[in-house]
């Protein structure tokens, strides 16, 4: 793919050699370096208010409005959360640059880790009309590696890829390398990278030019912060490709493996044609199905793939190939799985209804594809949980849930009070981890919402307290600090989940169901201060 074109090579020790990438501190020797605990309050006070305004935008969008209204939101919507964005990536590239980089290792298996970036991208990818696909090397064993931060570099390289391409989309690679090297890529089908700014763009506040939309440039803080990550790994970082024709983005570094390779010759024998106008689907898919022992075909249409297979093969017909509003028919006397995307959920029952064998939710899961494969012409496999509703679908999900919300800030506790009566849970509300152990000592709940940083007594403390004291009741932390490293404080302190603010009603409605639906234990979410 022509990665080699440009290369940051990384080392171990602070600063970095480039200028333009040394850490905040050192850009000027005469100031100390900014404290951890001025960080973290700076980053409290910056995206407060900012939650506030996206999150009671939000609340407006779900009211009745005209659609000139409606159009005006959306626009305060977007401009918030880009806002947002931008403040993110200020302080995460401040608080790198205040001192070494901590990794926590733990196993990680790099084919989950691609299934969840692409997930978490698709919205954003579908919604531009472009596709996003991911594919591993066969049988990648578990790596010991921070996957939190490992997360972070492919998000930032894969969400730059899909910010920046207008037709066609991404692919997200996991190859092995020589050495135990493991080399993550990201390419699209973009503008490309002129060879000029390709060592420019990985410094600090550069932002790519040719070619690229100005509109959608951000603080050219990215690119920085995967590559400070990169080097805390030992790895490198880069970029490749064809100006005109898309970029390849890389990381590699060597990691320790955890447990044997995994086997992956579910398909030995089968032969799967991919029939699909997108270059994307195509190879994705194709990847997918040789990393599972089988042979794979693309096409550009479902007679071309037929003419390249026999009857014993098995179709995947991307629903692209029927237009916008036509209905898919599967090729006659073959087995075939319809390819759709998760906002289609409307086209499984025609599909069905149509002939074909079944179908697969894009970006594809290998082992959904290996599923659907094996069961073509036999029993009709699960839904993909995609699409599938995971309950019946209910106005007030909530109903009867007793909910202790602790904070401090007006604005979010009205955003908080206003979701969670809408789901109907009664809601009682204090502004400290004092008032909230108070609470507790009285009133009965089935969740506790705790703000992290709050007046006196702050949320971690005041979880740790509980926690002392034998009280198992589910404590979700509420945060406007997203960084990892907040992430890991919570847990440890004994909270059992962690949602960042702005709130939305899907992520509040998932902690609902997690911690007070039907897995959780009644008698121990009861539970009072003795």
């Amino acid at each position: 793919m022509g990665c080699e074109a440009a290369t940051v090579k990384l080392r171990f020790d602070w600063p970095l050699s480039r200028a333009g990438v040394l850490p905040l501190p050192e850009m000027n020797d005469t100031r100390p370096g900014i404290p951890h605990e001025h960080l973290a309050a700076l980053s409290h006070e910056f995206r407060t208010p900012l939650n506030g305004v996206i999150g009671m935008a939000r609340l407006l969008e779900g009211t009745r409005l005209t659609a000139e209204q409606r159009a005006y939101v959306a626009a305060l919507t977007e401009s918030g959360e880009h806002l947002l964005g931008l403040v993110n990536d200020v302080l995460d590239y401040a608080r790198l640059g205040a001192g070494r980089v901590e990794l926590v290792g733990g196993a990680v298996a790099p084919e989950d880790l691609l299934r969840q970036v692409c997930e978490l991208l698709s919205p954003r990818a579908h919604e531009k009309g472009v596709e996003i696909g991911w594919a591993a090397d066969a049988g990648l064993a578990p790596i010991v590696a921070d996957e939190g931060r490992l997360r972070q570099i492919l998000l930032n390289l894969a969400g730059n890829a899909v910010k920046f391409v207008e037709t066609g989309g991404v692919i997200i690679l996991a190859e092995r390398e020589a050495g135990g090297v493991l080399r993550f890529t990201v390419s699209d089908t973009g503008p490309g990278v002129p060879e000029a700014e390709r060592a420019r763009i990985f410094e600090a506040f550069s932002q790519g030019g040719s070619g690229r939309d100005a509109r959608q440039i951000g603080a050219g803080l990215g690119l920085a912060i995967a590559t400070r990550l990169a080097e805390a790994m030992g790895g490198r970082l880069g970029v490749g490709g064809v100006e005109g024709e898309g970029a390849d983005f890389w990381f590699e570094a060597r990691f320790e493996t955890e447990g044997a390779n995994v086997a992956a010759d579910q398909l030995a024998g089968r032969t799967v044609a991919v029939a699909s106008p997108s270059a994307i689907v195509r190879e994705a898919a194709a990847r997918q199905i040789i990393a599972s022992g089988g042979k794979a075909i693309r096409s550009r249409r479902v007679e071309e793939a037929l003419a390249r297979t026999d009857e014993n093969a098995v179709i995947l017909v991307d629903h692209l190939l029927a237009g916008v509003d036509a209905l898919l028919a599967p090729p006659p006397g073959r087995a075939s799985v319809v390819l759709l995307r998760p906002e289609d959920r409307g086209r499984i029952a025609p599909c069905r209804a149509a002939g074909f064998d079944g179908y697969l939710i894009k970006p594809l899961r290998r082992a959904s594809l290996v599923e659907r494969v094996l069961a073509a012409g036999q029993t009709p496999a699960a839904d993909d949980d995609r699409v599938a509703p995971r309950r019946p679908p209910v106005t007030r999900s909530a109903g009867g849930v007793r909910v202790l919300m602790a904070e401090d800030n007006p604005i979010n506790a009205m955003l908080a009070r206003t979701l969670l009566k809408r789901e109907g849970a009664a809601v009682d509300h204090v502004e400290s981890g004092e008032q909230a152990l108070e609470a507790l000592a009285s009133g009965d709940y089935d969740i506790v919402l705790m703000d992290v940083r709050m007046p006196g007594v702050g949320g971690l403390e005041a979880t740790r307290a509980l926690r002392a004291r034998g009280v198992k009741i589910p404590v979700v932390a509420l945060t406007a600090n997203a960084f990892e490293d907040d992430r890991r404080a919570c847990i440890e302190a004994g909270m059992d989940d962690f949602l960042v603010k702005p709130l939305s009603l899907e992520a509040l409605r998932g902690a609902l169901a997690r911690w007070t639906g039907a897995g959780w234990t009644p008698g121990h979410a009861r539970a009072k201060l003795a």
